[in-house]
């Protein structure tokens, strides 16, 4: 019994012991300490030095001529101890368009961190920007440590009056564009009415033509009656699908478009091909049998 019971306080210590690493696991975080801003200006200017604090920016924006060079300095701290997180970096960014601009740091094994910046460094976008640019510092890494991300510090950017302001040119973006109203073209017009009269009296012209090569052949029309009789409704729907391809042409000049009139044709079509097939077999057997 007495062993049960120390088995059972030696398994409640070390699950207390486990909790209580992991909770101070789960409560460590990124932070930077012994933190400083420094602007090289220019030959004949005073350059500038602030401390920078990771709970309060700084109040005012430090100003970055064309020749200067903004360096920050820091130590990388996880849990209050200096050390090399996987990621550093020193982040701008437009506050009108959100366009930010990281800079990483070069951190070493104990944290101590540094990167400069200048004007040549930053893209067009900020460098045309019209407010302050805010400065962020950004640190993390793997495991449970929580990451820090942090406003720091404003830059305000001071171009050279005697320099050309950079080229910038927006980017195209895929998004909602304005809708596209098409405007399908006119619809094709009517040859003019002297050359349809043209062709039309040309057309009519074959019919007088028509007559006198019959006579001229030797048409019987005697045999139209025999034709009748023998197979009527042949030869009168032949004879009737050929004028109605003839309207259906029409139709198609005058006001139709081709769907529809390509149904209509079908149709009419089919009817010639049937009917026409036992009107010329009648035709035919009439001539086998030596009638002229």
């Amino acid at each position: 019994m007495r062993f049960q019971q120390q088995s059972f306080a030696s398994a409640a210590l070390l699950a207390l012991a486990t909790a209580s690493g992991l909770a101070s696991a789960a409560a460590s975080s990124w932070g930077f300490d012994d933190a400083s801003l420094s602007i090289a200006a220019r030959k004949g200017s005073e350059g500038i030095k602030e401390k920078l604090n990771q709970k309060t920016p700084l109040a005012t924006p430090v100003a970055l001529g064309s020749a200067d060079s903004l360096k920050v300095a820091l130590t990388a701290k996880d849990n209050g101890k200096g050390k090399r997180p996987h990621q550093a970096f020193v982040v701008l960014r437009d506050q009108d368009s959100g366009l930010e601009a990281p800079f990483p740091l070069t951190v070493k094994e104990n944290g101590k961190a540094v990167v400069q910046i200048s004007q040549k460094d930053l893209p067009a976008q900020l460098l045309l920007a019209g407010k302050p640019l805010k400065a962020s510092v950004v640190i993390a890494s793997f495991g449970s440590a929580t990451g820090l991300n942090t406003p720091a510090f404003e830059v305000e950017i001071r171009l050279d009056p005697a320099t050309p302001l950079p080229n910038y040119e927006k980017p195209l973006r895929y998004g909602k564009r304005p809708e596209i109203h098409h405007i399908f073209r006119s619809d094709p017009r009517s040859p003019p009415k002297v050359i349809s009269l043209f062709f039309t009296l040309a057309v009519a012209a074959t019919v007088p033509a028509l007559f006198i090569g019959w006579a001229l052949l030797g048409a019987n029309l005697n045999h139209l009656t025999k034709a009748l009789g023998a197979a009527p409704l042949s030869h009168a729907s032949f004879f009737g699908s050929i004028v109605a391809m003839e309207f259906v042409f029409f139709m198609y000049y005058t006001s139709w478009n081709l769907f529809q009139t390509l149904p209509a044709a079908v149709v009419v079509g089919a009817v010639a091909v049937l009917s026409g097939t036992k009107a010329l077999g009648e035709v035919q057997s009439r001539r086998l049998a030596g009638e002229r």
